[in-house]
């Protein structure tokens, strides 16, 4: 193990993260009572250039009208990218109305770590100003090519990030790559076009002490096509997915949730090791193989996402 150590992100559940379009304040109530684990009002794609500013009415009223956290909610603000003149007045308005209210803002088309130097600035000059208790954390959404090159420097660019999520429709824009689906495999490639992207993001996150998510599945009548790629996501160690519609929240949970037996046998991993360990042994056996640090490591995940879908 290095001695070099990035101390993890804030411990949030992040199974499933509902996109809400600011400008469509009737969606509101329905994503508080949701399942979804996380929930970001946006206020960049999902709104057209004339209803930015009352989108950004409209999240602030709702922030201040509904309790989110109560309903065991993560509450996030899409705010508009840096190269919009909306962006400025996102964070100014949002978090001086409500900054006290919300748990973190995402970042959208984030190309280097100079971006999230600006929106920390503001953010700690606010927060100062306000004197607020909570810390605002940010996410950082990778989808562009730029974004991609710089991950590292990114993923270090402030003790306030959290996660990085990969946006595959803009990614694949920035990239000419030619696609069926947002989100899903184009059939004249031998594989899965996104495997790269998403590696190098889970990497970096793994590396950095921050949570994965993946982004969304453009196609909500594809049922099939949503859990091949959220499976395919939690395979190689994201922790979550969005959820462009309500009816793609449950099957994201489903899959990022570990299921009973993996429960159990995590359980069985740590007691056998724990025992190991007070006889003096550095490894143990478990159903006639193997276990030892390495074991313990992957068992804890499990165990410690448990205890947090058990606390929801």
């Amino acid at each position: 193990m290095s001695h070099l150590f990035y101390k993890p992100a804030k411990s949030r559940l992040h199974r499933s993260e509902l996109a809400v379009p600011g400008s469509n304040p009737k969606m509101f109530e329905k994503a508080l009572k949701s399942n979804a684990d996380y929930i970001f009002l946006d206020l960049e794609d999902a709104v057209s250039p004339n209803d930015k500013i009352d989108a950004r009415k409209n999240v602030i009223n709702a922030v201040k009208e509904y309790n989110w956290r109560e309903e065991g909610k993560t509450i996030s603000i899409r705010i508009n990218g840096l190269d919009t003149h909306y962006m400025y007045r996102d964070v100014i308005e949002i978090i001086e109305e409500v900054g006290d209210k919300i748990d973190t803002l995402l970042v959208p088309k984030v190309g280097s770590s100079s971006d999230i130097y600006m929106v920390d600035c503001m953010l700690n000059q606010i927060e100062q100003n306000k004197k607020f208790e909570n810390r605002i954390g940010l996410e950082c959404l990778i989808e562009t090519a730029l974004g991609m090159s710089n991950i590292q420097s990114i993923a270090t660019s402030s003790s306030r990030l959290e996660a990085l999520h990969f946006g595959v429709a803009d990614y694949a824009a920035s990239m000419r790559a030619r696609t069926v689906v947002i989100g899903g495999l184009n059939p004249d490639y031998p594989g899965d076009q996104w495997h790269h992207g998403l590696s190098t993001l889970v990497m970096t996150c793994r590396s950095y002490g921050l949570r994965a998510i993946d982004g969304p599945f453009g196609d909500f009548n594809d049922k099939e096509g949503y859990l091949d790629a959220a499976k395919r996501a939690a395979a190689i160690g994201f922790e979550g997915k969005w959820a462009i519609h309500p009816s793609q929240i449950d099957l994201a949970n489903e899959v990022f949730s570990p299921p009973k037996e993996e429960i159990d046998k995590a359980k069985k991993i740590l007691l056998e090791l724990e025992k190991a360990a007070a006889e003096g042994k550095g490894a143990a056996q478990l159903d006639g193989r193997m276990i030892d640090a390495a074991s313990a490591k992957m068992a804890e995940n499990i165990v410690n996402i448990n205890k947090l879908i058990e606390s929801k």
